[in-house]
This record gives structure tokens, C-alpha cells and sequence, in this order.
């Protein structure tokens, strides 16, 4: 295990970093895009040939991205003659006149701010063995990108990040909430939590403890949260970052069940997850029983893996695949999966209001517009608006309508109103659907655009307001049409 550098080193760092200019915009431009492509799939030869040039930028992407040896002297000018400072704190490995990296530190950016995120160094490079401690702290994952896009960005006065690992959402938090509770039940991702708020000049409060044990009796205006949510029968070695130690998706359970008890009036929470799909069971009714009654919910499944590919993704992430006791370890999870009764283990997104009860659990595997969190606040506004004959509706601008059926035909076969921002979702509508949201200009009222259909089409009109009023509200909630 590598130690993680005090926090009273960050701020040399700091400069060190600043100075060499290494930010995400100056990296990207080094690399290319044919290298970072091979880089995300943790081949590093492209961005070698790419980094050969001596500068600092260059020494810094080899030696923390890259994992390979650089010369002392290089590691010197790219960290203003940090290097021994950095070894002896655990950051580096030197031995001689060569240099390598113990631990990863990279640069990280949003629209507003750039950072830096230690971590422990990436796994499996150019494939090799994947070795990782149970105390492992992660860096930046897809997961973790995920929740970044996911969570409401406006001013709050507390938040709370509840496992935090290397402290990235923490990072984010803080550039809108007034104080940042972060929490974790791995004293090592605490402590290199502590030296990514210090490398940014950030003040977090970090806690010890699983769940909401240390937050007890105490609300937040925005909690988020990508817990240790692989689902196993949690009798194998334990790696902290995924394995909460809990059986299947309790640990997913009890943040969501506990989550309103934590919630100001009006605060928001977000949790990336995985939960298991039962034989026999819909996802969704399983998942709804954990919803707090008084929270507006909105819950997203992505994703949908069967047991065999989810046990193989999890098996070779520990860098068990091929190695002694791979083939017993798959058999015996697919067994306990089997003995659940578990079907499929779904991935998506949780996301709760405190102050409402309107809910919706959407399996949704289709592309949205990043970040998501306009469209989660979009929804939850939409769920609470008052829809009646006297209401003005606007058709939102994205909206386009797409017919299809035979060339010539007369009529369509089926009209489909398809969003191209937000949540991107589609729905399939009527005739006279599709003129209601045609007519949605913001000027006629709903009972007016009712009154012309029902002369335009010959239709009674009470049974016009009975059957599309409703479907207004509808096309309201799932956010093709606006309130005026």
C-alpha cells in the first residue's frame, strides 16, 4: 500500500503543477486524439510517441498518466525540484537517477474550473496484471462522470458527498455550496481526499464512517453519493471502492431509503447505482418500495446486464480473469445470483426531492443531452404544474414530430414526438395528440385548441376534453410541452 502525501505538501505542489502548465486543455492538445482514444482504452504506446519532447508538461503526463520511468533530472525541472520532497511523502518512487510514480495525479477541469485528483495509479495498462489493494482509492470513472453530470449545480449552503473516495464530487460541490460534508468508511480515501482539498485549495469537512452514521440528525440542501454498489453475496476479498460489504444492493437500499431524513425542504439527492432485477419481479416496483413518501422521485435505469456479463466486468476489474480460483469465484457468484433469484442487474440513476410525492421509474437505455441535471430540475418543476382547459401550453423547441408509414399513404401509420435535448425521450401519439402539440404556441389555451379540433374533426367535444386533457398533463410531465 502507497502512502498518500500530507496535505502541508499540496500547496507546492500546487505551484509545481501550475507553473508546468499541466491542465486538461494543454494535455489534450500533447496527445491528440488518436492517443487519448488508445489511452481510454488503457493503451499507452500513442501517447509515448507523443510525449518524447523533454518538456515539463510532457515529463508529467509520462510519469503520472503514462506509469513509466522518467530521469531525475526531467522529474526535477517538471516539479521544481520537488522530487525528494515527493518520495519521501509517497507521491513518488526514486531510486538512482530514475523516477517513477506511486500514485496518479492528473488534471481534471469542468466548464468553470480546473483541478488536479490524486489517486491511486489505473490498473491494467497495456495489459498488464491488474493488482489492487483492498483499500484501493479510485480516480476519475465513468460512474463518477456520471454523478458529475447528474447533480444540480445551484448555490446551496450545505451539501453533502457521502462516499467520497478521492473526493471528486466533493470538488465540484464546492464551487456551489457554502460548506461540503465528505464522507467515507476507507481511512485511505479519506486521507487522499484531504490532499486533493488541499491540492485545490478547497475546504471540505471529511468524516469517517459508512452510511449516514456520521451525518446523524443532520440535513443538507444536496447530497450525492456513488456508493460501493457491485452486487455479490459478499464473501470474497473485499476491494472498499466497490464492495460495500453488504449482500446484493442493500447498501443501494438503505442510502435511498435513508435519504429523506437528510434532506432540507427542497433539497435534492442524486445516486449512481446498480440494483438487482428479480425473476418474476419488474425492476420497477422492486426499486419503488425503497422511495421515500415524501419525495418527488425520478429514477433512471441505463443499463441492463444479464449475470454471466456482469460477473465477468466485476471478475476482471479485481484482475481475477485467468488467475487461480477465476473459474470457482464465477461459478460460485453466478450460483448465489441464482439462488436470489436475480435475473438481470440493472444501472441508473436515483434522484429525489424532498417535499413532494410525484414519481417516475423510467428504463431508459437511450442517449441524453450532458450534463443531465437541467433535465432531472425540468422534470421535477413539470410534475407540480397545473394543467386545465384555461392553461397556456408552448410545444418546447426541440420537439419534432416524425411520421412513418408506407410511401403515398395517406394517413401515417404511427406519429412519434421525439425530444432532441434533455432526457431525449419519445412518445407515440395520435392524430389528434399530435395537432394538440401542433396548436401549443403559448397563445391558445388548451380549451380553445380543444374547441377547433372538435370542428375540425367532427368530434364530440366533451369526449375531446375527457381523453386529452390527461394526455396534455402528459405531454406536460414528460416535458414536450411548457406551462406559459
Amino acid at each position: 500500500m502507497n502512502g498518500v502525501p500530507r496535505p502541508e505538501l499540496a500547496p507546492r505542489l500546487r505551484d509545481a503543477l501550475l507553473a508546468a502548465d499541466y491542465s486538461v486543455g494543454v494535455v489534450d492538445s500533447l496527445l491528440g486524439p488518436t492517443a487519448r482514444a488508445a489511452l481510454q482504452r488503457s493503451e499507452t504506446t500513442a501517447a509515448l510517441r507523443r510525449t518524447t519532447g523533454g518538456s515539463p508538461v510532457a515529463t508529467l503526463v509520462r510519469l503520472f498518466i503514462l506509469q513509466t520511468v522518467v530521469s531525475r533530472a526531467d522529474a526535477d525541472r517538471a516539479l521544481a525540484g520537488l522530487t525528494v520532497r515527493l518520495a519521501e511523502a509517497g507521491l513518488l518512487l526514486a531510486s538512482g537517477g530514475e523516477v517513477r510514480a506511486a500514485l496518479d495525479c492528473r488534471p481534471y477541469a469542468d466548464d468553470a474550473r480546473d483541478w488536479w485528483v490524486v489517486s491511486d495509479l489505473t490498473p491494467g495498462l497495456d495489459g498488464q496484471p491488474i493488482r489492487v489493494d483492498a483499500d484501493h482509492v479510485l480516480g476519475l470513472t465513468p460512474a463518477s462522470t456520471s454523478l458529475t453530470q447528474l447533480t444540480t449545480r445551484r448555490p446551496v449552503a450545505r451539501a453533502l458527498d457521502l462516499g467520497t473516495g478521492c473526493g471528486v464530487q466533493s470538488l465540484h460541490l464546492s464551487t456551489h455550496a457554502e460548506s461540503v460534508v465528505a464522507t467515507d468508511v476507507n481511512p485511505r480515501a479519506l486521507a487522499v481526499a484531504a490532499f486533493n482539498a488541499a491540492l485545490n485549495d478547497v475546504a471540505l469537512d471529511l468524516r469517517a464512517g459508512s452510511l449516514w452514521a456520521p451525518v446523524a440528525e443532520e440535513a443538507f440542501d444536496l447530497v450525492v453519493s456513488n456508493p460501493p454498489f457491485v452486487i455479490s453475496p459478499a464473501t470474497d476479498r473485499r476491494l472498499v471502492y466497490r464492495d460495500s460489504g453488504l449482500p446484493g444492493d442493500r447498501v443501494v437500499e438503505e442510502i435511498v431509503r435513508g435519504a429523506s431524513a437528510h434532506l432540507a425542504d427542497g433539497g435534492w439527492s442524486h445516486v449512481v447505482a446498480n440494483w438487482a432485477i428479480h425473476d418474476g419481479r419488474p425492476w420497477d416496483e422492486r426499486l419503488e418500495a425503497w422511495l421515500p413518501d415524501d419525495c418527488d422521485a425520478l429514477v433512471v435505469q441505463r443499463d441492463v446486464l444479464d449475470p454471466p456479463a456482469y460477473v465477468e466486468l466485476w471478475l476482471k476489474d479485481a484482475g481475477r480473469h485467468g488467475g487461480p480460483g477465476y473459474l470457482e469465484a464465477y461459478d460460485a457468484w453466478l450460483g448465489w445470483f441464482g439462488d436470489q433469484q436475480i435475473e438481470g442487474i440493472g444501472f441508473g440513476w436515483v434522484n429525489l426531492r424532498k417535499g413532494g410525492q410525484e414519481r417516475e421509474l423510467l428504463d431508459h437505455p437511450y442517449a441524453v443531452e450532458q450534463p443531465a441535471a437541467p433535465a432531472v430540475e425540468a422534470w421535477a418543476s413539470a410534475q407540480h404544474a397545473a394543467v386545465d382547459e384555461g392553461s397556456r401550453l408552448e410545444r418546447r423547441p426541440d420537439v419534432v414530430q416524425e411520421t412513418h408509414g408506407e410511401p403515398g399513404a395517406e394517413h401515417p401509420e404511427t406519429i412519434v414526438l421525439r425530444q432532441r435535448l434533455g432526457l431525449c425521450r419519445a412518445r407515440q401519439v395520435d392524430t389528434v395528440e399530435a395537432a394538440l402539440a401542433g396548436a401549443s404556441d403559448g397563445d391558445l389555451t388548451v380549451g380553445q385548441i380543444l374547441d377547433a379540433l372538435a370542428l375540425l374533426l367532427d368530434r364530440d367535444r366533451a369526449e375531446l376534453a375527457t381523453t386529452y386533457l390527461p394526455a396534455a398533463c402528459e405531454l406536460v410531465r414528460a416535458g414536450f410541452l411548457t406551462p406559459v
